[in-house]
């Protein structure tokens, strides 16, 4: 056995825009290759009370950097007196990402909810740049999703139906993807949330 051998570090994650917040989700399973570490971890950090952060790639590179993000976003907060926007948040990873680039094998969903913006959600992938979009994919499932997203996502959806979708569109992923399973975790964000 090699043990310098490359492994596949598999996930789904998913956050999707909906009229008045987010919705994000994941599949609970850690692998290192065809070893499951894992079968019920929490794959959505909660950074601030409205900003959450879906993890994939490398558990441990992830893991520290949804770490200092919190602790700067905390201090952020204290020094304004309100809370963190979104894009504050995902600026921070982005910028953090990007300076570890070397060394970091992390993608990265950012969603949450602001008084500014409304719902917003943020992929930084692999490299540390940031996408601004509707909805994102992640991790070795999305190779499996992006069909159905053109299909199956439609601008100014209800929360229901963002919910299902996402819920839907994991559990395909774990249907098809030997490195996605368990179970599907979700966590919506909106004004009404807060």
């Amino acid at each position: 056995m090699d043990l310098d051998a490359p492994h596949s570090m598999g996930t789904t994650i998913i956050g999707v825009t909906y009229n008045g917040g987010v919705v994000l989700g994941a599949d609970s399973r850690t692998s290192t290759g065809m070893y499951v570490a894992n079968r019920a971890s929490d794959k959505i950090t909660q950074l601030t009370d409205n900003v959450y952060l879906c993890r994939s790639g490398s558990a441990a590179d992830s893991q520290i950097v949804s770490d200092y993000v919190r602790h700067f976003l905390h201090q952020h907060t204290i020094q304004l007196g309100q809370p963190s926007t979104v894009k504050v948040a995902a600026n921070l990873i982005r910028l953090f990402s990007y300076n570890n680039k070397d060394m970091l094998q992390t993608g990265l969903i950012v969603g949450g909810w602001d008084k500014y913006e409304g719902g917003k959600i943020y992929g930084v992938p692999l490299g540390g740049t940031i996408l601004d979009l509707p909805f994102t994919i992640g991790g070795s499932g999305s190779s499996y999703l992006y069909g159905f997203f053109d299909q199956a996502w439609k601008e100014g959806m209800t929360q229901s139906e963002a919910e299902q979708l996402v819920v839907k569109a994991v559990s395909l992923a774990i249907a098809r993807d030997g490195a996605s399973g368990g179970v599907v975790r979700t966590v919506t964000v909106s004004s009404f949330s807060l």
